[in-house]
């Protein structure tokens, strides 16, 4: 029988080498050496990594904070959650998501909140109809280019 386990990952270099097979599944763009530098920048911002382990290998990641705002007051923001390719469908993101949920309710959150790309309907069809989020806002970004 597999051993399961939702554990928060202390952020160091040698913990953020394990995960990034995982996390590099979602974030593609991003090298090791710059997905470590960028963490490491946001631990002081409020950054904490959950991660669900299958034998006590990284299955499952999520990058979260806790913030607060006007329109959501104090809530969790979940930057990333990602399960390996190779373990989808299996009840991993469920899980860890929900382990997300519990910590948001002991952290008094409003709530739990989230981006995602508009290319991701499978991820759409996940939070909305399989973990009962709503669909509230759109994003918008622009870029800002140096020297222009």
């Amino acid at each position: 029988m597999d051993k399961i386990e939702i554990n928060e990952l202390e952020i160091n270099e040698a913990n953020l080498r394990q995960a990034f097979p995982v996390v590099s599944q979602l974030r593609p763009h991003l090298g090791l050496e710059e997905y470590i530098k960028l963490t490491i920048t946001m631990k002081p911002q409020g950054y904490q990594i959950f991660c669900l382990c299958k034998n006590e290998k990284i299955t499952s990641y999520a990058g979260i904070a806790i913030l607060t705002n006007l329109y959501y007051g104090k809530h969790i923001w979940v930057y990333e959650l990602v399960t390996d390719n190779s373990e989808r469908s299996n009840g991993y993101g469920k899980m860890l998501l929900s382990h997300i949920e519990a910590y948001a309710k002991d952290c008094s959150a409003n709530c739990v909140a989230l981006s995602s790309g508009l290319e991701k309907v499978g991820a759409h069809n996940f939070y909305e109809n399989l973990m009962g989020y709503s669909k509230v806002s759109y994003v918008f970004k622009k870029l800002i280019l140096p020297g222009i």
